[in-house]
């Protein structure tokens, strides 16, 4: 799992453990397991937030894992053209290519370890295919689609489109050099990744060796979700921490492996732990996590398929919106497919 790496891990800052006493740690509420699906033309997926109430998720509202899948010559496949509104998407790519087009003149190559990160805001086409070359050839397809939610004074901002370098992710890793943390999106510790969000968020890829714990200071009034992309571990206090003001005893870790999601309760640190290497898989003895919260927005949401908005009213103007043509036109791209995905 390429992402981002560093050669040398000690050579990058520390992030402090949250103050054992002062600091109270986020305890798991649930966990629930991805079941698998197909989107877009046919591409495997894991629907990470499947189950899960939209009022713990505030403020994102659909998480898939994309793969992890190694494609024979003619198999790869994407998304044909499609709609959006009212929201953000985040397209991470962890192993594999991406092509990215949108009807407002955004798009490029996404590759190891880069992201797109593109705001619908009041409309947009877009779509989402590997490249030609990789169709012929076949290959190993890995990464994240996030989907975040605008609040109603901004989901009809004007669109736009962020192309987010593997090289300008933030990186850091824990005080004992066991954890290689990048910061995608906001400010863990002081250190901010690149993104440039609507909605106050911090989005977190960690790896933890075998055996390694992270724990990491988070935003009281941010919530808390961690997904497991690899490996085995735990989430939640461990007695070597301690335990914050107002824990109680018997509040600790929780078991969480390949495909579950677990959503924490409020605090002001989280703890993710790896189990050891023997208990690991061989092919991939590393424990991966997506860590991601943010500031809940607390309004009402309605979500139809491409749409996410306030009201089932504002969702039906949209499809008319769409059909009418005022969400952006395919703009004339030498080799892009041209079939337009029904909302």
């Amino acid at each position: 799992m390429p992402a981002v790496t560093v050669d040398d891990i000690t050579v990058l800052p520390r992030i402090p453990e949250p103050d054992p006493v002062l600091a109270r740690q986020r305890r798991v509420l649930g966990v629930t397991s991805a079941p698998r699906g197909f989107e877009g033309e046919g591409f495997p997926v894991r629907r990470a937030f499947a189950g899960v109430d939209l009022v713990d998720l505030d403020p994102f509202v659909h998480l898939d894992q994309m793969g992890e899948v190694e494609y024979a010559p003619g198999e790869p496949k994407g998304t044909p053209w499609h709609p959006h509104r009212g929201f953000e998407t985040v397209t991470y790519m962890i192993d594999g290519v991406f092509e990215h087009s949108d009807s407002n003149g955004g798009g490029g190559v996404i590759t190891n370890g880069d992201t797109q990160w593109m705001t619908a805001g009041a409309g947009i086409l877009h779509i989402e295919k590997p490249p030609e070359w990789l169709v012929a050839k076949g290959g190993l397809f890995h990464g994240f689609q996030l989907w975040v939610n605008l609040p109603a004074a901004q989901k009809f901002s004007p669109p736009r489109y962020q192309d987010i370098r593997a090289g300008e992710v933030a990186l850091a890793t824990s005080p004992d050099g066991g954890a290689l943390v990048r910061v995608i999106a906001g400010d863990v510790a002081g250190i901010a990744g690149p993104g440039s969000t609507y909605t106050p968020m911090t989005l977190v890829h960690a790896t933890l060796s075998p055996g390694a714990r992270l724990s990491l200071p988070w935003r009281a009034d941010y919530n808390a979700l961690v997904y497991v992309m690899a490996g085995f571990g735990t989430v939640g206090p461990s007695a070597s921490i301690g335990r914050g003001h107002g824990e109680a005893a018997g509040e600790g870790p929780v078991a969480i492996e390949t495909g579950q999601l677990a959503v924490l309760g409020p605090g002001e640190g989280l703890t993710v732990a790896a189990l050891p290497l023997g208990r690991q898989e061989s092919r991939s003895p590393n424990l991966d996590v997506l860590i991601l919260g943010g500031r809940p927005i607390r309004e009402p949401v309605a979500w139809m398929g491409p749409f996410v908005m306030n009201t089932r009213e504002e969702v039906m103007q949209a499809v008319a919106d769409y059909h009418a043509g005022r969400l952006g036109t395919i703009p004339a791209i030498h080799g892009a497919p041209t079939t337009i995905q029904e909302a």
